[in-house]
């Protein structure tokens, strides 16, 4: 068996493609969503659509900060992480109590039989049970990053600890995940949301993408109604 190449730090940049949908008793809701995201280590920007060069988020775990980007009016209004992790935190909570994260003990994590080829990358399949979800994920183990590039931003954004058991089950996955299908059963209906890398590419990263654009005004994110 080949030798899974070592992940350097210098090396482990990556642009990816992704479509998601979504479907509840077996049935699509709506069209689905293509995102595009740019990887880098603690630099992180994610565009939704098909077109390049719309409305952005940029994520930076090294400064501790996110902007969202807003082209056409050459905004970029900085967030407030301390909200951005409460709500990901009250999200992720009642999340994990939908799914039984936090149940450590009844999280399991199984190997599926059948290999998939994805983005032309080959990939294991992984089964992680709790007691309301069933997540498989396909993983590449031949991509200078692994799980650790989702990870970091759980562990950013503050949702880690309500993740409970299913977090520390992902964590234990040998690759960079290239589909997730995730299936959740709420008061006898299946919420099922399947995301698929459809085109990645290794390499260095532009800086510039992770970073507000000359010319754009940065203001801050709007106080919440109760906090006015």
């Amino acid at each position: 068996m080949a030798a899974t190449p070592a992940r350097s730090a210098g090396a482990s940049e990556l642009y990816f493609e992704q479509s998601t949908i979504v479907r509840t008793d077996g049935t699509v809701r709506g069209e689905g969503v293509l995102s595009r995201v740019w990887y880098a280590g603690k630099r992180m920007r994610l565009e939704a659509g098909d077109a390049p060069g719309g409305p952005a988020l940029l994520l930076r775990l090294d400064l501790a900060k996110a902007w969202r980007l807003d082209p056409e009016r050459k905004v970029a209004t900085e967030m407030d992480v301390a909200r951005l992790r409460a709500r990901s935190q009250m999200d992720a909570s009642l999340a994990g109590d939908l799914m039984g994260g936090s149940d450590e003990g009844g999280v399991r994590t199984s190997a599926l039989k059948i290999p998939k080829t994805i983005a032309g990358h080959a990939c294991r399949g992984f089964r992680i049970t709790g007691p309301s979800v069933v997540l498989d994920l396909y993983v590449a183990e031949d991509l200078p990053v692994g799980i650790d590039a989702f990870t970091d931003f759980v562990e950013w954004s503050g949702a880690s600890q309500s993740m409970g058991g299913i977090l520390d089950e992902v964590r234990k996955l040998p690759g960079f995940p290239l589909q997730t299908r995730s299936r959740v059963t709420v008061l006898d209906r299946v919420h099922e949301t399947v995301s698929t890398i459809t085109k990645v590419q290794v390499g260095r990263q532009p800086r510039s993408l992770f970073e507000v654009p000359a010319g754009f005004r940065i203001e801050a994110e709007a106080p919440e109604p109760d906090q006015e």
